[in-house]
Order: C-alpha cells, then sequence, then structure tokens
C-alpha cells in the first residue's frame, strides 16, 4: 500500500508540473493579447487625432482570443486589431510573420512608372551618382532618389548641384520613396534653402492617457554655406507612396515654398518605437507627434501645390504627366 501511495503522489506531482508548464503565463493568449492592447493604449500618439475609440476595438478582438488559441491565430487577431490604427509605422512582428498596415495605397493612383521614366525619358545616357539617377531633359536637371535608406554623400550632391548650375532649375522625384534616414533629405534641403526657419514642432508620448504628451520641441533648419549650393527654382514630384522620412522632406518643401507636384503624400508622422510582448512577439507603433509651425499635423501627409494624376491616356503614349507638368513649372 505504501509504494502504491508513492507511486500515486508522483503521478499526481507529475501532472501538476506539466498543468504548471503549460500555464506559463508568458505564452497564454489571453495575457498576450492584454499586454500588447495596454502598451499601445499607453503609448500610441494619434488616437485623438485619428478618432480611433480603442476601447472599443479591445470589445471587438478580445472575444476573439482564447486560452486555446494558437500562436498563428493569436498573431491575426492581433495583427487585424493594430491595422484598425491605419499607421504605416504600427506593425507587429514574429518568427514566422511580420504584419504592417499596407496595401492602402492601392486606393489611389500609382502616379508612378519607374520602366517608362527609364526608357523614355532618362535613357542610356543617364548618369547614377551614389543613390541619384538624374539627367538635363528640356533644360532642367531631373534628379530621381528613390530611397532614403540609401546614404547620399556630399560628394554626389557637389556633383549633382555642379552639374546643373547653369540649368533652369531642378525636379528632384521621390516617388514610391517610402523612407528611412531623414538626415539623407536634410543633407539636399541644406543646399537649397535661403535661411533658417522652424520646420516643424515634435513632441514624444510621456504619460498612460491618450493625450499625455510632453512640451513640444521646436526643430530648425539653416542653410549650410560652406557647401556647394543649389539657388534656383527646386519642384519636388511627390505620391501616396512617399512616406516616412520622405514625408518629413515633403512637409519640409511645404515650409520653405518648394513647390511639390502629383499626388499627396502617404503620411508616417510618428518617430517609431517598440515593445516585446511576454511571448516574443515584437510590435512598433508611433510614439509621437509632428507638427508644421502653422499647426498643420503631418501624420496624413502633405497635399500638393499642383495636384496631378497620371492619365491612362498619357501612359499609352509613354508620356509622364507629373514630369511633364514640372518641366511646365520652368
Amino acid at each position: 500500500m505504501k509504494k502504491l501511495a508513492v507511486a500515486f503522489l508522483i503521478i499526481i506531482f507529475s501532472s501538476c508540473e506539466e498543468v504548471f508548464i503549460d500555464a506559463d503565463p508568458k505564452n497564454d493568449p489571453l495575457v498576450n493579447f492584454d499586454f500588447l492592447w495596454s502598451e499601445v493604449d499607453q503609448k500610441y500618439s494619434f488616437f485623438d487625432f485619428k478618432k480611433v475609440d480603442w476601447d472599443s476595438v479591445y470589445n471587438v478582438y478580445r472575444p476573439q482570443v482564447n486560452s486555446s488559441t494558437t500562436r498563428e491565430e493569436l498573431f491575426n487577431v492581433m495583427a487585424n486589431m493594430l491595422n484598425t490604427l491605419r499607421d504605416g509605422h504600427v506593425n507587429l512582428r514574429s518568427d514566422f510573420n511580420i504584419s504592417k498596415y499596407e496595401n492602402w495605397f492601392l486606393d489611389y493612383p500609382a502616379n508612378f512608372e519607374r520602366e517608362m521614366i527609364l526608357y523614355y525619358y532618362l535613357g542610356n545616357d543617364y548618369k547614377i551618382t551614389g543613390p541619384l539617377l538624374h539627367k538635363e531633359i528640356e533644360g532642367v536637371g531631373y534628379v530621381r532618389y528613390g530611397s532614403f535608406q540609401s546614404i547620399i554623400g556630399e560628394d554626389a550632391l557637389d556633383y549633382v548641384f555642379t552639374t546643373y548650375k547653369n540649368s533652369k532649375g531642378i525636379i528632384i522625384d521621390i516617388r514610391g520613396n517610402e523612407g528611412g534616414d531623414p538626415a539623407n533629405g536634410f543633407k539636399i534641403l541644406e543646399r537649397i534653402i535661403k535661411d533658417r526657419k522652424i520646420i516643424y514642432r515634435h513632441a514624444f508620448k510621456n504619460g498612460p492617457a491618450h493625450n499625455d504628451f510632453e512640451s513640444f520641441n521646436d526643430v530648425y533648419l539653416e542653410p549650410d554655406m560652406e557647401k556647394i549650393r543649389y539657388d534656383k527654382k527646386v519642384v519636388v514630384l511627390t505620391n501616396r507612396l512617399v512616406y516616412s522620412a520622405a514625408n518629413y522632406f515633403s512637409a519640409i518643401c511645404r515650409v520653405y515654398g518648394i513647390m511639390l507636384i502629383g499626388d499627396q503624400t502617404g503620411g508616417g508622422g510618428g518617430a517609431p518605437a517598440g515593445s516585446e510582448l511576454p511571448n516574443g512577439f515584437h510590435v512598433n507603433y508611433s510614439s509621437s507627434v509632428c507638427l508644421l509651425p502653422d499647426g498643420y499635423n503631418i501624420e496624413d501627409g502633405i497635399p500638393p501645390d499642383i495636384k496631378v494624376d497620371m492619365t491612362d491616356e498619357d501612359k499609352l503614349n509613354h508620356i509622364d504627366t507629373i514630369i511633364e507638368t514640372a518641366i511646365d513649372q520652368f
């Protein structure tokens, strides 16, 4: 009997150990869902601006999770919940998938065809200087900068601005530029602008309530008079895929009166921050607000000075309507 009792206790305690292991709160779907919701609730910066009722979002998605929800099912529910924020700086990452708010731009004209530009505008005699593709078109310097993730060197800018010093002006095409390092845009602007200005006011989230922000800080930009400069007219081409750091570049152009032609930019005005969930998932979210000196919030994008869509007829005739509109400004 004593041996049977010991054996019974061993079985019982072994079973309990399995239960304790399975009940590890780090892997509990409900614990992780609540962690994510609370983390975003306290640290995301655009609830009021976007008029998102985060409590109502919780009531929609929390019932979709239970103790038996798999990791992949949990990931999908979380991703769908985060997409209600309509924010390209919000994403969820796991060891098996990455989710982010995308494809929203499919509701708008692309307003950019790379192959058309390469074949019918640049041809075989364009130059590649660092990340810049460029050529003179009808007396105007055309400069294509596809991503601010590609570092631009001072020597490259020296060469480009020297090359087009006798042109009518320069077109800077950033259509499809989804951002990267804002410093790359600043390097260009410092050679174009003529005076020091406040370019935007910036504030980080610093408390749990949706409107808890630190005091706004004024950010200035000033011309670099020690480097080769370009003092003629500059026009910038934009579309809906201009995002994040490229959106900031467009916003600064607006402050300085540099003409924007094309479509409204895609936005992205909050500095990304991130957290790790108990189960190892990672979430990124916007953690700040950026306002132009006139109070305009850049999160939803910068409207152009001249709104132009590429027409189907022009595309059939291999005409980039936006480039042609820009050339007409000189």
